[in-house]
């Protein structure tokens, strides 16, 4: 007897996800994974933050810890603590009880929880994401029952901000609607407005009553300072407008698998806040009931210890000081192979990746020639270089931009 499922088609591979797939196939000892968003060291390996090891033998000798469950909005004293690292120590939303948190699956979870409760309780039900944007954003808000449309962000000529773009088009879109924010080291482009272009942003997006969404999945990733790339959330926070604020510590703690991260729902007044917290609850027991406990205290015990907090710092530092001397070196040897073209935006764009400008078939070149995976959108993460491969990634650019093998 046939299976019931046996008319199922063979789904596609992520576009993201399928790029490490495909690496893992290739025996080329060559091969370059520049595809998924994850850290690596100079010498290519995963790396685990030394303060993260100790926070964990912390946990790990502790012996009054237990294995219950959580409340249905996550570890407390985490979300307090990340609610804090986001808004600033001194934020009056946070001294006026104005921020509901829920603890979340990363920053994936925390996207989904906020479009679920959206699509539950807001008045309107387009979100707005800007052209381009990370791949799953999408999928995330429809599958939550969202209407996506686009605003114009990227501009291919000038491989930077399409500021005019962006402005006409969310200055266009319906009163109300929600707006998704990339609040720092925007994906995949590594392209950032300046402090003056958020504050028309936040002056537009105000005036129109619309709902900014900020997704901060690089907090002190991009820059190397955690107050520096909070700068944005926190210039829409202080005009006591309200936002919602999906954060993971994938990147900035290096606790991929642990999926740790938050939503944040900072609202007008603590009652406000208290229902919609209430009302999360509702969103999320028969979504997945609780958290998982382990990566949100490893978070925590950072958090709050000043020493563990501060070592953290210096580690975050030199992730991101890594990843600016490789946006250089691999200015450099374009620059040193005479490679056709302006590769200056390498070097302007900030945070774990580089919208190269290269187009699907050079990305196609690249790979059946050099072993080098990468989306096909021409994204490469920067965090997968090092300075032993850029020579090899720069070849590579250099025959696919000149069309010599």
């Amino acid at each position: 007897m046939d299976s019931v499922f046996a008319a199922i088609a063979q789904g596609p591979e992520d576009p993201i996800l399928g790029v490490t797939v495909a690496y893992n196939k290739d025996p080329s000892p060559i091969k370059l994974n520049l595809g998924v968003g994850a850290y690596r060291t100079e010498e290519g390996k995963p790396l685990v933050l030394n303060v993260v090891r100790k926070a964990e033998q912390l946990l790990v000798n502790d012996p009054s810890r237990v294995k219950e469950y959580l409340p249905i909005l996550g570890f407390a004293e985490f979300n307090k603590l990340t609610a804090k690292l986001i808004l600033g120590d001194d934020s009056p939303a946070i001294q006026e009880n104005r921020v509901a948190t829920a603890q979340c699956l990363s920053g994936t979870g925390s996207l989904r929880v906020g479009a679920e409760f959206l699509a539950k309780h807001y008045h309107q039900r387009t979100i707005y994401i800007p052209q381009p944007t990370w791949g799953n954003h999408l999928k995330v808000f429809t599958m939550a029952g969202l209407s996506v449309k686009t605003y114009r962000y990227y501009d291919p000529t000038t491989r930077g901000l399409h500021f005019q773009g962006l402005l006409e088009d969310l200055g266009a879109a319906p009163a109300g609607s929600i707006v998704l924010l990339h609040a720092c080291a925007h994906n995949p482009t590594g392209v950032d407005p300046t402090v003056e272009q958020w504050e028309q942003i936040r002056q537009l997006i105000r005036s129109k009553g619309s709902l900014p969404f900020f997704d901060s999945a690089y907090q002190g990733f991009a820059s190397g300072s955690l107050d520096a790339d909070a700068q944005s959330v926190r210039m829409f926070v202080a005009d006591g407008g309200e936002c919602f604020i999906a954060q993971s510590y994938a990147k900035n703690m290096g606790l991929y698998g642990e999926r740790v991260g938050a939503l944040s729902i900072v609202c007008k007044a603590a009652d406000v806040a208290s229902r919609v917290e209430s009302q999360l609850k509702l969103v999320i027991r028969p979504m997945y009931s609780n958290p998982p406990i382990h990566g949100a205290s490893i978070a925590a015990t950072i958090l709050k210890n000043s020493d563990m907090y501060n070592e953290w710092k210096i580690e975050l530092k030199a992730m991101a000081e890594r990843i600016i001397s490789m946006r250089k070196q691999l200015f450099d040897a374009l620059s040193a192979r005479g490679t056709p073209g302006d590769w200056s935006h390498i070097i302007k764009q900030i945070g774990m990746f580089t919208f190269t400008g290269l187009n699907s078939d050079q990305v196609a070149f690249m790979t059946k020639e050099y072993h080098i995976y990468m989306t096909s959108d021409g994204r490469i993460s920067m965090a997968g270089l090092s300075s032993k491969t850029v020579p090899h990634l720069a070849d590579a650019i250099h025959a696919a931009v000149t069309g010599s093998c």
